[in-house]
């Protein structure tokens, strides 16, 4: 099935992710099926991201003019930017404003809440997601450039 097949705009990443506007989106990213990509309010995505089934990354809201019933009329934006090199988990959420540091890893089903901001080689889990540990040396093992654990 195309994008066209089933409404959402044709895009170089997967046939069934929803990209709307034109997010910056560096080299190297794969971009899992049935992910929201927003880039309405801004949205940078750095070089070699992988971006499971299911996330949502949100750079926009419009809670507060829904439960003003309008009186409150504009749509709130943020620009959202995840850093290079970041893992993104099935069906983790990353609400406007967020800033992701490099090589982090979004644990499955988190929520990223709005303006967090997440330092660079973190694990982040939970709902609210928080930071679990600094992961910089574990990659390191993995990669066979750090310590050898013995």
């Amino acid at each position: 099935m195309t994008g066209k097949e089933h409404g959402f705009p044709d895009n170089k990443y997967n046939p069934h992710a929803w990209i709307i506007n034109e997010p910056k989106i560096g080299e190297g990213c794969w971009i899992g099926a049935f992910t929201v990509i927003d880039g309405i309010g801004g949205l940078t995505i750095g070089k070699q991201c992988n971006i499971s089934c299911g996330v949502h990354i949100m750079t926009h809201s419009t809670a507060k003019r829904c439960v003003t019933e309008g009186k409150y009329p504009a749509m709130d934006t943020s620009e959202t930017i995840v850093g290079d090199c970041v893992f993104i988990g099935e069906h983790a959420t990353i609400l406007m404003g967020a800033r992701i540091g490099h090589h982090s890893i979004i644990a499955a089903g988190t929520v990223v809440t709005e303006h967090a901001v997440i330092p660079a080689y973190s694990l982040v889990a939970g709902v609210p997601g928080k930071v679990v540990r600094n992961i910089e040396k574990e990659i390191g093992m993995w990669t066979g450039e750090g310590e050898k654990n013995e």
